[in-house]
């Protein structure tokens, strides 16, 4: 099961390493404890996760802008909750939604540990679709700088996961070789069907155990990794 000759690899960093839904809650949940006390967080959680999904997967493909995803997750989650509120507020939340979210840094267990690993033998890597300002200020957070030689956003590249002209500016970056390098990722879509479409070896973070097709590597633990590097 050991993947051979493997030099670097590239990981993406929300929902892989960095424990986005926990610490977005977090961060939520305080926002609307000072100043939108009547809004329950698992109610308001229970609806904004699916949302902004579905927003990301629109901003993803350029069909929506930054401005828009930023606005309309929040604003659809609202209205899902029947919840009465104006654009300034909206407006409001947004900012401070991106800049208190960098403040916590739960990431997924083992995350760590397996770097730590990895370290010794692999040049690791970020490929992200994140907004580089905010992706930056988690990855320093979180201590996790110090383990990557190059940290890709799609900001960088001008273009987001699963195009693949971002796989090859991170690996051109990184001055590596697809025949030597692996990506990780929770996306099935984005990460991994993205990394393959490009020829770049890809295994997929499958916390949740969704279906995936057989051809396709997955792990359900970070430190499952070990099983392949």
């Amino acid at each position: 099961m050991k993947i051979d000759n493997i030099k670097d690899v590239f990981f993406d960093l929300d929902h892989t390493l960095w424990d986005f839904d926990k610490n977005s809650e977090i961060t939520f949940a305080n926002i609307f404890k000072r100043s939108h006390p009547a809004i329950e967080i698992k109610t308001f959680i229970e609806k904004y996760v699916p949302i902004n999904q579905a927003c990301w997967k629109l901003y993803q493909y350029d069909k929506i802008s930054h401005q828009e995803l930023r606005y309309n997750r929040l604003k659809h989650s609202f209205d899902a909750l029947n919840y009465t509120i104006s654009d300034e507020d909206i407006d409001l939340i947004s900012v401070e939604y991106i800049q208190f979210l960098p403040d916590n840094n739960h990431l997924f267990d083992g995350t760590i540990e397996v770097l730590d690993y990895l370290n010794e033998n692999y040049n690791l890597h970020i490929i992200t679709n994140g907004f580089a300002d905010v992706q930056s200020k988690k990855i320093s957070n979180s201590n996790l700088s110090n383990y990557f030689d190059t940290i890709t956003n799609s900001e960088m590249a001008g273009v987001k996961k699963p195009n693949s002209i971002i796989f090859d500016y991170a690996l051109n970056l990184a001055k590596a070789k697809k025949e030597t390098s692996i990506m990780i990722g929770d996306s099935l879509e984005a990460d991994v069907q993205g990394a393959l479409d490009f020829g770049l070896d890809a295994i997929f973070f499958n916390e949740n155990k969704v279906d995936a097709a057989p051809y396709i590597k997955q792990i359900n633990h970070l430190l499952d990794l070990k099983n392949y590097l």
